[in-house]
């Protein structure tokens, strides 16, 4: 059944093929840094038109999906760290829940501006950081209250798990490898949670044929994430997560303000 939010893209069916790439390279860069499918996904669906609530509860079904992909390929490739993995979750659904209701009852759209610059600040710092010294593995001690963070950030912004926590676990000096292993994996429960919410809020009105398209896109590319955050070294990874998350953030940032 097709959502009455997507009615010109049913009526269209070859635009599916530009969702499905667009949900195969967002997943891609995903599973390999640990983060940016939620925030391209729900940049694009915001653009054409769908409301915040809808578009993020929409990207969260989807993540149930390529969440649980890129977790097994993530498993299989020993990228997770467990103790670090339980630390993070039971706090980011605890906020992914309340940011979910509080978005499906409000507009989040006044502390985004905040959240984007932070962000892309943080970016920044990881580039500049990794391009000096190499980095020194630390293990992270701020982590709950990060996860709780990542999570409230993550439903009510459509997107902010991987770039809130996975950059944030970065500074504080943890494994690159095990960060993005670990933010992936646990994001599959996270959306769980979420969308669980979503869904008792506002129904499956959110899902619509661009969904549908981003959903097969993603999980075609998850398997491969895990492949390549194992083989990518912590410095080059570094790099790339900075680049990453400065771009994608700016132009989150340029969009909000204009």
């Amino acid at each position: 059944m097709e959502s009455e939010i997507f009615p010109s893209l049913a009526a269209e069916p070859g635009l599916l093929l530009t969702f499905i790439l667009v949900g195969f390279v967002a997943q891609l860069i995903d599973g390999a840094l640990g983060m940016a499918f939620g925030v391209i996904s729900n940049t694009l669906l915001i653009s054409l038109g769908v409301p915040p609530a809808a578009a993020s509860a929409s990207v969260h079904i989807i993540k149930n999906f390529t969440g649980a992909v890129s977790a097994i390929s993530h498993v299989a490739h020993r990228n997770v760290d467990w103790r670090l993995f339980w630390r993070l979750l039971l706090p980011g659904m605890v906020g992914g829940v309340i940011g979910a209701v509080l978005l499906s009852n409000m507009d989040a759209s006044i502390a985004k501006p905040v959240v984007l610059s932070y962000l892309a600040a943080i970016g920044v710092y990881l580039l500049v950081r990794a391009l000096r010294a190499p980095p020194v593995e630390k293990r992270p001690k701020i982590v709950e209250p990060l996860g709780f963070a990542g999570g409230f950030l993550d439903a009510a912004g459509g997107g902010g798990w991987g770039p809130v926590v996975t950059s944030n676990l970065l500074v504080q000096g943890a494994n690159p490898r095990k960060v993005v292993g670990t933010v992936n994996t646990s994001e599959l429960f996270l959306a769980l949670a979420i969308s669980g919410a979503f869904l008792v809020s506002i129904g499956f009105s959110a899902f619509g044929t661009a969904a549908v398209g981003l959903l097969i896109g993603g999980v075609a590319a998850a398997p491969l994430g895990g492949w390549v955050a194992k083989r990518v070294p912590a410095r080059p990874m570094l790099v790339m997560v900075g680049i990453v998350l400065t771009v994608t953030s700016g132009m989150g940032l340029w969009a909000a303000l204009r």
